[in-house]
């Protein structure tokens, strides 16, 4: 928990969040951030400092690290979420509910390695993520200096993300904070996302100044790592800046992200309005523009087939979002119905 005392805008607050506020909001209740949610409660801070908040199933939806709240002014309860400015957030079980892992975020450091866990199409499933959110994304290559040859995965970056910035650094030295700094200025919120073991919270521990996170070493054969960071946190670091460190996700099923898609395949979507038919699958499609650069050798056949299964992904949550309202609406009008024989069969009693 954090000793200092840290004023709004030091913690991230932007006049933005003020419009989802009244007068009276402020009367009841003051902000606070949440910078770390365990298994029955809230770490928070705010103008008043460090507290604990006990967790309640009725706040909905699910509060994540990076959330602003209203905390009732005599006692340190939810009173509400503030509205967000940013959500990333993953498909989660199989009824493919969305679960949040980090709100309010300027910049998400998506942080892949120089070895053998490198895989550009978990990149553009990050890329999707950061877009749809409207979160500026930044490919933080770790194990550079391990690396013989590390703009070999500089070129790669490029050819799925031209425009997206890629620093490739030793997240094990303080140095690393420098290429970084641009994104670090005080205020500012960023995440870290990536796989286990590609040295997220070496580098949470290098930019904070110390040792509070637990890493865990790399698996000798596949350079996958092993699970190190189990909860979701917020920490200072020296620059003033928070990050976000959170667990290695190495299953990162996508919802309903048709922004982050456009945003993140935005070379297909360019060459799709030049195919023959304005529905084309670009899969077998006559006068397929997109197959035609795959076959011409201009486009990578792993990236359009990442797009189609991205695209398949995005319409299965579609339908079991669709499926599960639904239901839901149906079981309300049954306990509705329910309800009201009851209460007639109490009256007819009386």
């Amino acid at each position: 928990m954090h000793s200092q005392t840290f004023t709004l805008f030091q913690l991230g607050w932007r006049l933005s969040y003020s419009h989802d506020l009244t007068l009276q909001d402020f009367e009841a209740g003051y902000p606070a951030r949440v910078v770390g949610v365990h298994r029955n409660a809230l770490s928070v801070l705010s103008a008043r400092g460090a507290a604990s908040v006990i967790l309640s199933a009725a706040v909905e939806p699910a509060i994540t690290v990076g959330d602003w709240l209203l905390l009732e002014m005599e006692a340190p309860r939810v009173l509400r979420l503030l509205a967000r400015q940013s959500l990333i957030a993953r498909i989660a079980g199989s009824e493919h509910r969305l679960q949040p892992i980090a709100a309010n975020l300027d910049t998400l450091f998506i942080v892949t390695s120089c070895n053998d866990d490198f895989n550009l199409s978990r990149l553009e499933r990050y890329l999707t993520l950061a877009f749809e959110a409207g979160v500026e994304p930044v490919i933080v290559l770790t194990k550079a200096d391990l690396c013989g040859d590390v703009g070999s995965y500089l070129d790669a970056v490029r050819t799925i993300a031209p425009a997206v910035a890629c620093v490739p650094i030793d997240a094990t030295s303080t140095a690393c904070a420098e290429p970084l700094a641009a994104w670090l200025g005080g205020g500012q919120t960023v995440a870290f996302v990536g796989s286990s073991g590609v040295g997220k919270s070496t580098l949470a521990n290098t930019l904070v100044g110390s040792a509070a996170r637990v890493t865990g070493g790399i698996r000798e054969g596949d350079a996958r790592g092993r699970h190190t960071t189990t909860a979701r946190g917020m920490f200072a670091l020296p620059s003033g800046a928070w990050v976000i460190d959170t667990p290695g996700m190495r299953e990162l099923r996508v919802g309903a992200v048709e922004t982050g898609m456009n945003a993140a395949f935005d070379d297909i979507e360019r060459l799709a309005v030049q195919c023959r038919f304005h529905d084309c699958r670009h899969q077998g499609d006559r006068g397929c523009a997109v197959e035609q650069a795959v076959a011409a050798g201009a486009m990578d056949g792993r990236r359009l087939a990442n797009y189609r299964k991205l695209q398949r992904e995005a319409a299965q949550v579609a339908r079991s979002t669709k499926e599960r309202r639904e239901h839901d609406r149906h079981y309300g009008v049954l306990n509705r119905h329910a309800q009201r024989l009851r209460r007639e069969k109490k009256g007819r009693d009386y």
